[in-house]
């Protein structure tokens, strides 16, 4: 593990200290980070699929998805 130090205002310190027997500030500080990685990761990722999508061809025959549902409803008759 490694330390992660920030600067904050004196009068927010002193906020914290009052509640910190009942806040956890470094977990509540790791458990906003990981949160927003995860987000980060998640949009980044969604960029790229995106784009993926974007590159490739789509072309589907004419008459398809007519001939899908008929089938589908032979099937079910």
């Amino acid at each position: 593990m490694s330390v992660f130090s920030i600067k904050i205002r004196r009068d927010l310190k002193e906020k914290m200290e009052r509640y910190r027997d009942k806040v956890n500030w470094a977990e509540e500080v790791r458990r906003f980070i990981e949160e927003k990685i995860r987000l980060l990761e998640a949009e980044e990722n969604f960029k790229a699929i995106l784009s993926e999508l974007e590159r490739v061809s789509w072309s589907v025959p004419k008459g398809f998805s007519t001939k899908s549902v008929r089938e589908d409803r032979d099937i079910k008759a």
